[in-house]
């Protein structure tokens, strides 16, 4: 299933209506990777996964220790995504789709909002 993503002001083709973003968390400094799908107007996260837990980074209460990340499934619909860099971890978020990765809000500062098209 095809679906666009609307990235800031640009849109974005999603060939499998999917598309993944990860970041390394500001406090702890582990990666995590969400899942996340564009559907019925609106961005479903399908699955969460996180390479530690610590301070605001609790698993889920259903996740499972797989091949040393916390995973599960947080069955949560919003309808626009707000990501903005703290500048504590050098980088932003990597936005991945359909083989290819950008990345977003690199620099503290304003946010870069996910909309369905």
């Amino acid at each position: 299933m095809s679906a666009c993503l609307m990235v800031g002001m640009a849109a974005l083709g999603l060939a499998t209506g999917a598309f993944e973003l990860s970041w390394t968390h500001s406090v702890e400094k582990v990666e995590w990777r969400e899942s996340w799908r564009v559907e019925r107007g609106a961005l479903e996260l399908v699955e969460a996964r996180v390479r530690g837990s610590g301070a605001g980074m609790e698993p889920g209460p259903d996740a499972l220790l797989r091949d040393g990340w916390w995973v599960w499934n947080p069955g949560l619909v919003v309808p626009s995504l707000s990501l903005a860099a703290s500048g504590a971890t050098g980088a932003g978020w990597r936005l991945c789709a359909d083989g290819q990765c950008r990345e977003l809000a690199t620099q503290a500062g304003d946010p870069v909002t996910l909309t369905p098209c």
